[in-house]
Order: C-alpha cells, then structure tokens, then sequence
C-alpha cells in the first residue's frame, strides 16, 4: 500500500475535495480520482460521497482515514528517529500562529530560529484560533501558538504567557488623558471589537458584563492588526493585549490605558498534538519559544 495513496486520502478529506488534492500533490484531478476509485474498489466500500458538495466523508472513511493517519504518523515518527541517530539538525518545523501574536514580534523569533539552526526550516501560518486548532490535529502543523486553549484528550496545551488587556485608543481620544481607567469609564463607548465567535472577544464580553458596561460595538474584525487600524483612525475604542500595540505606541499611533484597580489577561498556549515525535528542528524551536518566555518574564 502507497504512502502517497494515504496522503492523497488524507487530503482529500482535509480539503473536502479531489481537485484540490489532486494540486497539493501535483497530479490531475484525474489521476487522483482514478486512484481513489481503485482503492474503493479494492476495499469494495466507498470513501467519499461524490454526491454531495463540498465532498463528504462516509462512515467507511472515516474508519479508513484513522488508518491513514495513523500509518502516516509512525512513518514521521521512523523518519525522525533514524534523523535522529544521525545526529543532524536540518529539518522542518511547521507553526500555526493566531494573528494577535504579532508580525514583528515572530520575525525576532525567527531570527534566532535562524541563527541556532542556519540549515533548518521554519514555516508560519497565521490563521484563527479555530483553524491553528484544527491544523495541529491533522498534523499540518507541529506547532501551534494561540490563546484560551485548554489541554485534551489528543493536544497539549503548554503555558506560555499571560498577556496583559488594556484599553486601546487614538491618541487624540478624551480618554487618552488618562494613566488608566476604571472598566466603567467605557460605559456607552464607541467599540471596535473582535468577531463574536473569538475566544477574546468571548472573554472581553463577559469581563464588561462582570461591570454591568455596555459599549456601542460599531464595527468587527477577524483579527487585531485591522482592529488596530480602525481605532488609530478614530472609529472607536477597544480592548486588546498591551503586547501587540508596542510598535504602534512607539510609532505614535495607539495609545493603551491599563484598567485599575481590576487586571485583565489573555493566556496563551503553546499546541502541539499528544505524543508527537519532534525532530530536532521542532524541538529546538520549542525551547526557543520557552525561553523567550522566561526572558521577557524576566
């Protein structure tokens, strides 16, 4: 049995679609259908029901592509440990990141990733929290870094840092005049909020109600550099990590009011899937990031 008949099983369902596998693995849609009709043939089930759009997996499948992931995760694990009894560094590490953890501040983790390992690999992808989750679980990252996540039965979550929230503003905002606030100065504000379905945006909602204050949410992002944005330009006020405004502090274009005497703050998590063999890339990159935590603690 192939491997690359596993993975191309195992994409299709990731993707929800041939033609989409069929580009990842560079073949034509096709091949790739023709490939998976054989394999249906030979187990006399079907995987997939063409007949529903975006694809679906049947129950068959789903037992199948157990099968597949689990085949495919003791090659990566064989592939890793003959890695290591060779003793090399190169390699790939692949992270899923949240946006808010902030451009600037992964291209200085970057940088050392580069200089401690100059033949290895990192590759970010920035995606909701929701996505980093599901990424991690189908191994299409090693790494996964975001907030509120919690440790279960296939992913652990490892405590990485407690983000400080704080009143976000422009700097010719009434309120810029202060140090701080307390959280019922925001009472009728004009808001600039995350989408309703973030898990920020969740904790932000329950600490305002925690203080009986209503804002005027009058408009949602998906992510903090827009919502950064809206508010430099005057659309409202709005709550976010001290963290990722440093720049735009430094730069002139923010201004944050810490909340007295209550503190407000976001944890953040290092992901990654249970018994998940690293090779020495990843686990280098995931000292780095403890250490930087350590440092800035510090």
């Amino acid at each position: 049995m192939a491997l690359q008949n596993l993975r191309l099983v195992k994409d299709i369902a990731h993707f929800h679609s041939i033609s989409k596998a069929a580009r990842a693995h560079g073949l034509s849609q096709s091949a790739a259908s023709q490939s998976l009709s054989e394999l249906e043939r030979e187990l006399g089930v079907e995987l997939f029901d063409r007949r529903r759009r975006p694809l679906d997996i049947t129950p068959a499948g789903k037992l199948y592509l157990d099968f597949c992931r689990e085949v495919l995760r003791r090659d990566d694990e064989l592939k890793v440990s003959l890695a290591q009894l060779k003793k090399h560094t190169e390699g790939k590490v692949r992270v899923a990141a949240i946006y808010s953890v902030g451009l600037s501040e992964m291209a200085q983790i970057e940088a050392r990733f580069e200089e401690r390992f100059p033949e290895g690999e990192l590759q970010v992808q920035y995606l909701r929290p929701e996505r980093v989750w599901k990424a991690i679980l189908d191994d299409q990252a090693d790494l996964g870094l975001m907030s509120y996540a919690e440790s279960s039965r296939e992913v652990v979550a490892i405590p990485w840092r407690d983000e400080e929230m704080v009143v976000a503003l422009a700097p010719d905002h009434p309120l810029a005049r202060e140090n701080s606030v307390h959280v019922s100065a925001l009472e009728g504000q004009t808001f600039v909020g995350f989408d309703d379905d973030l898990p920020i945006q969740e904790q932000i909602d329950r600490y305002l109600r925690e203080y009986n204050v209503t804002v005027d949410i009058h408009l949602r992002f998906d992510n903090v550099e827009m919502i950064k944005q809206a508010v430099a330009h005057g659309a409202g006020v709005s709550i976010m990590p001290e963290r990722v405004m440093r720049e735009d502090m430094l730069q002139g274009r923010l201004m944050a009011l810490r909340f007295d005497p209550s503190v407000l703050y976001r944890p953040v998590r290092i992901v990654h899937r249970r018994r998940k063999v690293f090779n020495e890339v990843a686990s280098g990159l995931l000292e780095l990031l403890l250490e930087e935590d350590k440092t800035n603690a510090a």
